[in-house]
């Protein structure tokens, strides 16, 4: 059965401690990151800055150009560049700790009398999950995170929307409980299972070698591609694991955060060990790129290292539309364009490029169905060959089905949606304009 990585932990104390935690990290000459446990012990992570230089060597930039931070960098142990991306990654990690009070019923569904003013047995509890920084503003100390939806919500919690009343995250090399910075819920949305969270103020982001991710795009990915996941698995510290990208673009349906509603959600699937507590953390390719969030593995004792991650596209997506409609708002849900029209997969086949030695997929997507309640009604028909999209100043070429759907996180109120498809064998270009009230909440 295919289940969320429910990161639910009942804790009783502040942030779960492993046996030899980090005390420090800190950047050498040599661009390289160290960190100091608190057994006095030091490890060297290799190079994470370059450094201007003359040699060319050791990560360094030289006189042929060669970039610190590119292909030229050599690692202390190895001769690959995974622990220089899992250093990048790592700097751009959080665990989250999320603090609930829920109301008790008692087996018959009532309430147990005499507690809690009458109103019930009062339980708190906590969970702990994942995060990635994604905008960072050093010098404010301030920074917005995202993460899963289901990391920050409780079906069970007393809060009028389910969100955590008191949401703790924490740096990588600073996983101390004295070290906890508070975060507050700027929005999410359950059925894309992506929420995000507001840093302000903070000497920790201050000081510490924390950044926000460098994005990829994730409709770039392949199978067989590196996938580094970067989380909080059973909340024991930030830690990384490492496999590769087993299908870069599918569609899996469960039940979502409120254990009720089935959404489906769009995911890339990998090999990577993932467990409780991964929920909401990066995977990053071999440059230490966000490729996307982990959010889902399979439950199954016949099942090994089948896990998923909700695309960088749509998480990016979804995590814009969120800042620009909630924060400094009342608002807290995505608002998505919805066209009226049903797309599907008229041709598909795999194409390999000469280039990269790399397999994609390509798809003839057709418009299936038009609304005639919807705005595309008599300016797209059904049998119309998409060919590529522009909202706004992104121009998107169509080539596989979930172009046109991701898109629809872009489109704002005031927009004009302009296709390019054929139609009877002749070339159109047709245009949509949005207003605020083809925007819906979801």
């Amino acid at each position: 059965m295919i289940a969320f990585i429910l990161s639910v932990a009942f804790l009783l104390t502040g942030c779960a401690q492993v046996a030899k935690g980090i005390s420090s990290a800190s950047i050498n000459d040599d661009g390289e990151l160290i960190l100091t446990y608190t057994d006095g012990s030091k490890e060297n992570l290799g190079i994470v800055m370059g450094q201007d230089g003359t040699d060319g060597q050791d990560g360094k930039d030289g006189a042929d150009g060669a970039a610190g931070n590119g292909g030229s960098v050599t690692l202390a142990g190895t001769d690959s560049n995974i622990s220089l991306a899992t250093a990048k990654a790592l700097r751009s990690a959080v665990s989250i700790h999320c603090n609930f009070t829920a109301t008790v019923k008692n087996p018959w569904g009532g309430y147990y009398p005499g507690f809690g003013g009458g109103g019930g047995a009062k339980q708190e509890y906590s969970s702990a999950g994942s995060g990635v920084l994604y905008k960072v503003d050093k010098e404010l100390g301030n920074a917005f995170i995202i993460t899963n939806y289901h990391v920050v919500y409780d079906s069970s919690s007393d809060t009028e929307n389910g969100i955590s009343e008191e949401i703790t995250v924490y740096l990588y090399g600073s996983e101390t409980e004295a070290q906890g910075i508070p975060a507050v819920y700027v929005g999410g949305s359950l059925y894309y299972d992506i929420a995000v969270l507001y840093i302000e103020d903070s000497d920790l982001i201050r000081t510490s070698l924390a950044a926000g991710v460098t994005v990829a795009d994730s409709d770039q990915v392949c199978p067989g591609d590196t996938a580094i996941a970067v989380g909080n698995p059973e909340d024991m510290g930030i830690s990384a694991s490492v496999g590769i990208v087993s299908v870069d673009s599918e569609y899996i349906t469960m039940t979502a955060a409120d254990e009720r509603t089935s959404v489906s959600f769009r995911v890339m699937r990998i090999d990577t060990a993932v467990n409780s507590g991964n929920s909401g953390g990066g995977l990053f390719n071999h440059k230490g790129e966000l490729m996307g969030i982990v959010n889902a593995k399979v439950s199954d004792t016949s099942v090994e290292n089948i896990g998923y991650a909700i695309p960088s596209a749509v998480a990016v997506s979804v995590a814009e539309n969120i800042l620009e409609h909630c924060f400094g708002t009342e608002a807290e849900t995505v608002q998505r364009g919805i066209l009226g029209i049903t797309v599907s997969v008229s041709d598909s086949l795999a194409a390999y490029e000469e280039e990269t030695g790399r397999i994609t997929i390509e798809e003839t997507v057709s418009v299936y169905e038009v609304d005639p309640q919807g705005i595309a009604y008599g300016v797209l028909q059904a049998g119309d060959v998409l060919r590529n999209v522009t909202v706004g100043e992104t121009l998107k070429e169509i080539t596989r089905q979930h172009h046109v759907i991701d898109l629809m996180l872009d489109v704002r109120a005031g927009d004009t949606v302009t296709f390019t498809l054929l139609r009877d064998g002749e070339e159109l270009t047709v245009q949509i304009a949005v207003a605020a009230e083809d925007l819906i909440s979801y």
